[in-house]
């Protein structure tokens, strides 16, 4: 790793307290972006060097949004470097960051998200563990690093909540509907023990080897459920996440909640869900409105 960028993932580590997987994207952005000027001075560069090196990201069919994450990440390390009075000039501070056109996330139906809760076999202890670790993602909208980090200790179901540690190390508290309670009620007295094998384990969620879940781990165990259950959308670990959101939403929940919930930082990164339901409303009208596009 070039020893600039090292320097800037150690500010981010110790005095950002950026999450492992933040540090690990900014330093593949950076070095991708070191590579191509492998025969020039970083400290040398120029602000039309950087706009040349987006350009290129462009020529290279790169999307929007990848583009608009690099030159965020140069911003950032070029302004660590001015701020560390490295520089006298930052020549990425004038470059702005493209409005870009979110993709709008896949959205799981109630009737996809309940076949998927309801397809592990809860007569195994396999089974039992990996329905209350699907019913926790949906029921609390957390990411999946957050889930297989959750410590038993976090977790009050006297109170229905649970406690998890967010990006940029941010605590929050979600809730736990009734419905994933028990699921984990029932994974507490029935499979994690026999999945402990007698060790003491502070994470919740436990492989047959009696090792914290990974977030590779689940991913697997939720592609083989999701061909299982003959799911046609996309699917990924986040779907459930975007379904929690989005659900809530379509429900009358208010935005500032959903915001907490997720652990959003800001609310315009919710948004995004209000225009998966804006979609929809222009879908509905398109197909029933005498006026609208399938009326003709």
């Amino acid at each position: 790793m070039n020893p600039l960028v090292k320097e800037y993932s150690d500010y981010l580590r110790i005095e950002k307290r950026q999450s492992p997987n933040t540090i690990e994207a900014y330093c593949r952005d950076l070095s991708r972006f070191v590579r191509f000027f492998s025969d020039k001075d970083l400290f040398d560069l120029t602000t039309n060097d950087i706009r040349g090196f987006l350009l290129s990201l462009r020529d290279e069919e790169l999307s929007p949004s990848s583009i608009a994450r690099s030159l965020s990440s140069i911003k950032s390390f070029y302004r660590y470097l001015f701020q560390d009075k490295q520089l006298k000039i930052n020549p990425a501070e004038i470059l702005e960051t493209p409005g870009r056109l979110r993709k709008l996330p896949n959205v799981l139906s109630i009737s996809d998200v309940e076949k998927l809760l309801n397809c592990p076999d809860t007569g195994t202890v396999i089974g039992l563990r990996d329905q209350a670790m699907l019913e926790v993602l949906y029921a609390t909208g957390m990411r999946v690093s957050e889930l297989v980090s959750v410590k038993g200790n976090n977790l009050d179901m006297l109170a229905g909540c649970l406690r998890t540690m967010g990006k940029g190390s941010k605590e929050r508290i979600v809730p736990i509907g009734m419905v994933a309670r028990k699921v984990l009620e029932d994974y507490l007295l029935n499979s994690r023990p026999v999945l402990a094998k007698g060790h003491k384990v502070e994470e919740l969620f436990l492989t047959r080897r009696a090792k914290p879940m990974t977030r590779q781990g689940f991913w697997k165990i939720l592609k083989n459920y999701v061909k299982q259950c003959n799911i046609k959308t996309d699917v990924s670990p986040h779907t459930l996440r975007h379904a929690f959101a989005t659900h809530l939403l379509d429900r009358g929940a208010d935005l500032r909640s959903v915001q907490q919930m997720l652990g959003h930082s800001d609310i315009s990164t919710t948004q995004i869900y209000t225009h998966v339901l804006d979609k929809r409303m222009l879908e509905v009208y398109d197909r029933f409105h005498p006026r609208g596009s399938g009326a003709f």
